[in-house]
């Protein structure tokens, strides 16, 4: 049988990157000719950063019925637990070793364990989120380089990813696959899939759509933002483009779900202050200055722009038995991202069969076919943003569109190809 191991945070965080690797564990378990272990994290960052990281509010086993072992081992703040990473993975004798990779702080020791485990000639992947940050941060480029340069090949869920790793490594050979392609033994394989659709959340039948839309308030024509709220993610631009809107029509709500990502923890508290202060002091020696967003405050623009009445405002994380709601209550996802790369908020997305309406930025152009299961605008602009709003209210984009453009997306297939291209 073979063993696969997946690295990333494990079921007890919050977030995308742990539903992600914990679908991501299901697909390979799911096969029946794997013996899968998520090996994780017990904390993810270092210890100063001001944020708590665990979901303490979903209640669903998100293993259960499955044969998986789940190990919480690798403590960001302690090289020790790292070398006992090493040792604990090499024990398992895995086939093969998935990084989750999605910030580049992790660079120092997801660079030492695959470094170690590559030199036990064991295989190692790192699927990649991205490769420039986002933020765009001044040492991003040098942690992304030590953190990922081990691998013996690479899963991107866009091409701009791909660009941006022969970039990076512009001596190393790359040989960059789609799903279908044959098998290459030329160059360092980089296989380019998708985000797949989650499997976690799924529509409830029994939900009274319209009951749930008179009790939160909303009206007819719901426009969703969902997930952290993050800079690049433009929440700001959102509320900016539905302000513009709602001056034009009485039937529009904007439903924002989300947690701050920067207001956690109880600011009053001494941890807190200590915590921020040092964060702060490490930030100002090691970023540029704009990439600090803790001052980053979207929803004042809420009263600023006298919309408090057409808003419905969730600020609090959401537990995973919740989504379902908060998608099928919408008419359309707002994905008005300063940058992009694949999206977990567009996964989510698609299991509920959800129109898109995004900026063309990053890959939404690859998944987003204008017209047809989506709005493209141009970023930057909320008056056009204002436009492909109204233009989803008067030309609605059928749900079988966006039903069709998923069908494919899979976990399955995910697994199922990293297993035939890099086992």
């Amino acid at each position: 049988m073979r063993k696969i191991v997946c690295f990333g945070p494990g079921p007890q965080f919050k977030g995308g990157i742990a539903n992600y690797n914990t679908s991501l564990a299901r697909a390979f378990d799911k096969s029946g000719e794997n013996e899968v272990h998520i090996v994780s994290w017990t904390q993810q960052y270092p210890a100063i950063i001001p944020r708590d990281f665990i979901d303490r509010k979903s209640k669903k086993d998100q293993l259960s019925g499955t044969n998986i072992k789940v190990h919480y081992i690798t403590n960001y703040n302690n090289p020790l637990s790292w070398q006992a990473t090493v040792k604990l993975i090499a024990s398992l004798k895995p086939d093969l070793v998935v990084f989750q990779w999605a910030i580049a702080v992790q660079g120092l020791p997801l660079g030492y364990i695959a470094g170690k485990l590559a030199r036990r000639h064991i295989r190692v992947v790192f699927d990649l989120h991205f490769v420039i940050q986002k933020e765009g941060s001044s040492m991003d480029r040098m942690l992304t380089a030590r953190g990922i340069k081990q691998a013996s090949s690479y899963v991107v869920h866009a091409y701009q990813t791909a660009e941006e790793l022969k970039q990076l490594f512009p001596k190393k050979q790359f040989t960059v696959l789609e799903r279908n392609d044959a098998r290459s033994t030329e160059g360092i394989p980089v296989v380019k899939l998708y985000h797949p659709v989650y499997d976690m959340f799924k529509p409830d039948p029994q939900l009274d759509i319209e009951k749930v839309k008179a009790e939160m308030g909303l009206k007819k024509h719901v426009f969703l933002f969902f997930g952290f709220i993050r800079k690049y993610k433009g929440l700001h631009h959102a509320i900016e483009a539905f302000a513009k809107l709602s001056r034009e029509r009485n039937d529009v709500s904007l439903l924002i779900v989300g947690e701050s990502f920067w207001q956690t923890l109880d600011s009053k508290k001494l941890g807190t202050i200590i915590k921020t202060k040092l964060f702060g002091l490490a930030k100002g020696i090691f970023l540029k200055k704009q990439d600090d967003e803790r001052q980053y405050r979207p929803l004042e623009l809420i009263e600023k722009l006298g919309i408090a009445k057409e808003v419905v405002l969730v600020n609090d994380f959401v537990p995973n038995e919740e989504v379902h709601r908060y998608f099928q209550v919408s008419d359309n996802l707002v994905l008005f991202y300063l940058t992009a790369t694949p999206s977990g908020v567009e996964s989510i997305g698609y299991n509920f069969s959800i129109p898109m309406i995004a900026t063309r930025v990053g890959h939404f152009p690859e998944t987003i076919t204008d017209g047809y299961n989506g709005y493209l605008a141009a970023p930057g602009n909320t008056d056009d943003m204002k436009r492909v709003m109204q233009q989803a209210i008067d030309q609605p984009i059928s749900r079988e569109n966006i039903a069709s453009t998923s069908v494919e997306m899979s976990w399955e297939n995910y697994a199922g190809a990293i297993i035939r291209h890099l086992t």
